[in-house]
Order: structure tokens, then sequence, then C-alpha cells
């Protein structure tokens, strides 16, 4: 068990009034007072783990239910030795079994959310004892306030309704008397008051025989006499014997109640311990909260880590930061330096972490921090002359010195301040040196300031050893407060005297009985110093862009993960629909098979020409049209400047038709398509080259379907089978564009290409009459076909 004289003079003390302030009740508080560092590993890592998941529950639901809990461990002990429990001490008994019921319940429910593991707290959860039914027991007794109930028993009900009766009864007795002819002259006050329990009226002295009765009490002065009067004397009486049985009732009510207290005694002694635990745990997270502190990690091999530790008791605001490492290959830290400079701060911050880990509370460093479990932890800290035992300073410091070297192994936390001080200088620090020789060489961890010059040298002399100082800001005059570990601490009188104003002739002067030596050491010290704050910019810059780095990675990480979110989603989508297309394309193509095989079979009956057309336009219809390929036809159309005019034949890239362009309107061109015109942007419109006319190859002139159909066909030059050929094949664009008339130029000469057109028109079903042509439409030249 570490010796309370370290906790005294490290002021821990001080940590735990502020841990103890974050508890709700008195259990937790004074678990908090009795609080001392744990020396076994196993304990030290199990209460740090109980802390953090204090911390997850704070951060997760922000309070926990502690409300209503008392320290009813002494009722319930008195209960155990006969006493009777006071209705108010029932009432905090009840409280606290339903603070324990909220409590349970809280628990559980974050049990069954699983959103964070708290072994420990389900633990305690199931340890504590079910006393609801006691609880209920009180409640129906004894109400908040400590009162006895009426409920409380059928036999309390009857007498308080008897008592108020009978309070009434006296009270209207002496009301009609303080209303009666003399009652101002006779009374002092027209009120009834009550004296040794009993209903009275104030009466003058002198009246006093008027109403007879028994005197209570008087007034100071004597001029009031409190009486009570024979009217009301046996109806007081009366009041009195059932207030008699009240009490008897509500103490036999009372004893039955501490009865069952006294058989769940033990129940009860285990829930408040297991509340006040619990206490304790969310009061640790809760100072961690507050102070911005972490879970150390915790080790055996006295290694300590502290990533920018604040000593625990400086207002946050006000604590410089300072990383401290020390405990494998270097176990002991000597820090050198002027006075006022944060030696002491430093040393303290390194004991007061270690103790409070060993506590179980976090401490005040970053992430990373790693402390170690020791057995004993030693201070020598602080000014201790003692009048009383007529010892010096030093004889002070050397008698608390003795003592821990008497104590301590190699599983030991040593901390000097100022080692060996207060007698002469040279001998001062040669019992330093030799003290620090044998703490290091018996494997022990240690912390030591000194202000020796001879002691900056130490640490390069010895492997297990480092020299450290606190920063000094030559420019303000004041510590920065940093430690500079590796770096020993320089004397700056003579920077500080020149700051200040002594002349350089003094400091010259000053500096000729240093040595050469003693300029070699300071500016060593300083090369050093200059180095080590270059070398911390740099480290403080590169961890600035590696935090960077990180960040941004983990941001474009995030991104691509979105990204392939996504795109295996447009991928699944885009399936999903091609392949509901390709099954309708299937399912329309099936349907228009049907219909033709049915046109088949019943061949010998009528069908119309325009019915097969339409079917085999369906069936050329149903095959999915892809959607990318019109898309980029369309973005190319955009990005491809067309000088489009009047006449052109375009193909309409949204439709798949061609059509003629009539006239523009604006941003818009109106299309004729077919027998419709429609206004379409250009963006959507894609110029098609004029079919050339080819003698060798006359099929070239023949339109498909899709093209646009004119109101006459010209066969001049054609041969008479290729002419049939493209009069059949004009007939039907012409029936499908719903035209009523059109005209086929055949041209005059020997007639016989005219004599066989109209041959086959006459035996054509779709054919309703021809004509030629007027003397305006080309005369015996041209055959006028009306269609039906």
């Amino acid at each position: 068990m570490i010796e309370q004289r370290a906790l005294k003079i490290l002021e821990f003390h001080k940590v735990r009034e502020q841990v103890a302030a974050f508890c709700t009740n008195s259990i937790g508080k004074q678990a908090i007072e009795e609080l001392v560092p744990e020396t076994d590993y196993d304990t030290v890592v199990e209460l740090l783990e109980e802390m953090d998941e204090g911390l997850a529950i704070l951060r997760v639901k922000g309070n926990v239910p502690l409300g209503g809990i008392f320290d009813v461990r002494p009722h319930a002990r008195r209960s155990q030795i006969g006493g009777m429990l006071s209705p108010m001490e029932l009432m905090e008994i009840a409280s606290t079994i339903r603070a324990s019921r909220i409590l349970r319940n809280f628990i559980e429910d974050i049990e069954s959310e699983n959103t964070i593991e708290i072994p420990h707290f389900i633990e305690r959860k199931e340890q504590m004892p079910v006393l609801t039914a006691l609880q209920h027991e009180i409640n129906d007794c004894i109400d908040d306030n400590g009162t006895v109930l009426d409920s409380a028993s059928p036999a309390l009900r009857s007498i308080r309704q008897s008592l108020r009766s009978e309070e009434s009864k006296v009270r209207q007795k002496l009301e009609s008397l303080t209303r009666g002819a003399n009652a101002t002259k006779m009374l002092s006050d027209a009120i009834i008051t009550i004296r040794n329990d009993r209903f009275v009226i104030p009466v003058k002295q002198e009246y006093r025989s008027h109403y007879g009765g028994i005197v209570h009490d008087q007034s100071a002065s004597g001029q009031t006499l409190f009486i009570e009067p024979d009217a009301v004397i046996q109806s007081n009486n009366e009041v009195q014997r059932l207030k008699v049985k009240e009490k008897a009732e509500i103490e036999r009510i009372l004893s039955e109640l501490t009865l069952r207290v006294q058989e769940v005694g033990h129940e009860i002694f285990v829930l408040v311990q297991l509340l006040g635990e619990m206490d304790v745990i969310l009061a640790k997270g809760k100072y961690g909260q507050a102070n911005k502190c972490t879970m150390p990690k915790m080790n055996k091999e006295g290694y300590t880590r502290l990533v920018r530790a604040r000593h625990p008791l400086l207002p946050i605001e006000d604590a410089v930061a300072n990383t401290i490492e020390f405990g494998r290959d270097v176990t002991a830290i000597v820090i050198t330096g002027p006075n006022t400079g944060g030696k002491t701060v430093t040393l303290k911050t390194v004991g007061l972490c270690t103790i409070m880990a060993q506590c179980g509370l976090p401490v005040p460093a970053l992430d990373g921090s790693e402390l170690a479990v020791f057995e004993q932890i030693f201070a020598d800290i602080g000014d201790e002359q003692s009048i009383e035992q007529s010892l010096s300073t030093f004889s002070s410091h050397m008698v608390n010195i003795v003592d821990i070297l008497s104590k301590f192994n190699e599983k030991s936390l040593i901390l000097f301040d100022e080692l060996g001080a207060g007698t002469d200088p040279q001998e001062g620090a040669a019992l330093a040196i030799a003290i620090l020789d044998e703490t290091v060489d018996r494997g022990a961890r240690v912390m030591a300031t000194s202000h020796y010059p001879e002691l900056k040298a130490y640490g390069y002399n010895r492997p297990s050893v480092v020299n450290a100082s606190v920063e000094f800001d030559i420019e303000t005059l004041s510590p920065t407060y940093r430690l500079l570990i590796g770096v020993p601490g320089r004397s700056n009188a003579f920077e500080i005297s020149k700051r200040l104003g002594l002349s350089s002739n003094v400091i010259d002067h000053a500096k000729s009985f240093t040595g050469t030596d003693r300029h070699e050491v300071e500016s060593m010290i300083a090369s050093l110093e200059e180095s080590r704050l270059r070398s911390e910019r740099e480290a403080d810059e590169a961890h600035l862009l590696l935090e960077d780095a990180q960040k941004i990675r983990a941001e474009l990480e995030e991104r691509l993960r979105i990204y392939d979110e996504k795109k295996e989603n447009l991928e699944k989508k885009a399936k999903d629909k091609a392949r509901k297309i390709v099954d309708d394309a299937k399912k329309e193509a099936e349907t228009i098979i049907a219909e033709l095989r049915k046109m088949k079979e019943n061949a010998a009956l009528s069908v119309k020409e325009h019915e097969l057309i339409d079917a085999k336009k369906r069936l050329d219809n149903a095959a999915p049209i892809d959607n990318n390929k019109v898309l980029q036809k369309a973005v190319a159309a955009r990005e491809r400047k067309q000088n489009l005019q009047v006449g052109d034949e375009v193909k309409v890239l949204s439709y798949g038709q061609k059509g003629t362009l009539l006239q523009k309107a604006g941003n818009e061109w109106v299309v004729q398509i077919g027998i419709l015109k429609m206004k379409l942007p250009e963006s959507d419109l894609e110029y098609v080259k004029p079919e050339k006319e080819q003698a060798t190859r006359p099929m070239m002139n023949v339109k498909n379907r899709n093209s646009v159909v004119k109101l006459e066909l010209d066969l001049r030059g054609e041969r008479y089978e290729e002419a049939l050929i493209r009069t059949e094949k004009y007939l039907d664009d012409a029936l499908l564009a719903n035209y009523p008339r059109v005209s086929i130029i055949h041209g005059k000469g020997t007639g016989a290409l005219r004599q066989g057109i109209q041959n086959f028109l006459k035996n054509h079903k779709r054919v309703k009459s021809y004509r030629y042509g007027e003397a305006g439409e080309g005369g015996f030249g041209v055959t006028v076909v009306e269609l039906k």
C-alpha cells in the first residue's frame, strides 16, 4: 500500500475533492474520500475498465438516473439490533430501493440495445437484490414527507376519523365561546390555540372565573390566561385518549415495517454497497469528461509515457502540456535549471497521474499515454523545515531521503525535488549524485530536480539517465514551462542581467571568473536547445501534415466507397430495367407472331392490307431501343454544328423517324413527318444526305418505310419489272401515310409502261379508282390513283 505521506505531499486529497463533487449521494462521496491507489496490476486494470464503461455510458446516454439514493446502512443496522425505525428512515429505505430498480432498468435497456459493452455494470446489476415488495409495503404506509398514512391500517383510519370528529366538536364549542356577547370584552383575542396538547382560549386575568376550567399557561405580562373551559374538558380528554391510541397504532405499524427491514438487512447492505460503487465509477467518468482526461494503458515494467500531460490541479486554460517518457532504457530524468521554471510542477504531474491511474481515475493527457503500476511511490518535495524538531531544511530533507532509501525497490517511483539543496553547493551536488546513483542502480524509476551545475553533465555519463530542463524565454524574462527532454538547464543569469540593463563591462568581468569549461558547456547547452526546438517544430509540422493526409485519405476512401455503392446500385437498376424491356419486347413479339399465325390460318377470309403492314411495323418496334446509342447520337448532334436549311431531310433522334424541314421557329424547327408537323429542337435532329440517282443501281432510289412518302412516284426511264416493284412498294407507303390520292408519272412514250401500270392498278385491292391526269397534272403521262 502506498504511504499517505506521498499522497499528502502530492496533494492527492485535492484531486479526491474534485472527483467527489461529481458524486450524487453521500455513499459515493465517502468512498471517494477514502480512495487510495491500488498496487495490484489486475485490480488497477479492472478499475480503469470500469471507469471507461462509465465514460461510454455518459457519452451515449448523457446522464444516469442516480437520484433518490440514501446511505441507509445505519438504518438497517439499527433494525438488526432491535431499534424501531422512524417514518423518515423507512421512507429513505423505500426511496433507495426504488432508485435501484430504476437504475437496474436503465442498465437492462443499454444491454438490450447492444450499442456499448458494459460487462462490469451488468455484473453489478445482476448482484443487486430485488426488494420491490418491501418498497411497496413502506410506500403503502408512509408518504414522501415521512408521514404515516391513514391507509396504513384499518385501525389507524378508524382512530383518526374519531380523532378528527372529537377535535371538531371541541373547536365548535370553543368557537361558540369566542363569538359570545361578552367575548370581545373578556378575551384578549377571539382565537383558539393549543397549550399542553389541549385546546384553550386566551382570557383576560380579571375574567378568569367567568369561564372556569383549567389554566394551562399565561402570557409574559400575566394579563392573559390560556384556559381550558369546563365545557370542553371531557372532549379534550377524549381527544388525548384517541391520540394515545393513534400513537400506539403508529408504533405497531412502524415495528412491523422495521421487522421487514431487519429480515432483508443483509440485502440492503449489499444494495447500498453496489449503488455506491456505481456512483463512484460514474463520478470518475464525469471528472474525466469535465477535465478532458483519457484512460491510460497500464504496464508492469515501470514504463511511463504521458502524451501532453497537464497538472491535474491547474486550470485547463493555464496548464502547459508536456510529453514525458522514461522507464525502459532510460530509468531516470534529471531536470536542471533556475527556480520558478516549472520543475516541481513536472514532478507532481508525473506523481499525481500515476496515483490517479492506480485509483482507476482517468489522467489529464492525450490518448496513447501509458503508465506503470508501482508498489511504492515516494516523494521528497517542498520546504519541510521543522522548528519543533530543530531541523533545518537540509536536515528535514535528509531524514525523508534516508527513509526512502531504506524502503524503495525496483518497483518504486521516486520523486526528488531540489536534491541536495540547503547545504554547501559542492557537498550538496556530490550527495545528489550519490543518491541518484543508489536509486538508479537498484532499479527504481526516478525523477529529480536540481539547480546544481554539476548535475548538468550527470546524464551524459550514465546510459540509463537523461537530462532535461524547463524552457526559459530570454525575450520575456519568464519561463514557458515547456519540458525539454535531453537538454540540461542553462543558466540565464548573464542574459537576464543584460536584458535588465546591467553594464556589458560588469557582465564580461563576471564571465572571466566562470572559466573556459563553463563557457563551452553553456554553448553546448544553447546549441542543444536550438536543435531541440527546431526538431520539435519540424515534428509538429510533420504531425500536422500527417493528420491532414490521413484525413484526406479517409475522405477519399469514404467517397470511393459511396461511389462503388452507387455504381453497383445503378448497374443493378440498369440490368433490371434492361431485363424488363427485353421481356416486354419478347412478349410483344410473341403476341404479334400469334396474330400473324391466326391471319395465316384465316387466309380464306378477307385480311386488310393495312393490318399486315401494321403488324410488321409493331414487330419491328418490339425490339428494345438502345437508349445509350440514341443519347450518344443526340450528344454528338449537339456537339456537331449543323447548317440545316429549309427542305433538308433529317432524322428525328428521339423518334427514329425521318422528316423534312419546313421552317425555323426560333431555336426550333418545324418538321414534316408523314402527315404530322412537329416543332423540335435542333439538338434532336440529324442531317440526312439525299440519296443519289444511279442508273446502274436503280433500287437505291427505293425509299424504305421510314422515309418521307412523296405525293408522286416518278417511273420515267424505269424498266417494266422494276417499275412494278417500285409501284407496289410506293402504294404500301402511301397507304401507311394515309394518303387519299397519289400520282404515278410514267411518261407517254410507247404506252407500254403506262398500260402495265394501269393493269397492275386494276387488280390492286386497295386502289379505289385511277384516271389520267388533267392538263395541269401532266395529261396522259400521269396516272392519278384514288386509294381506299
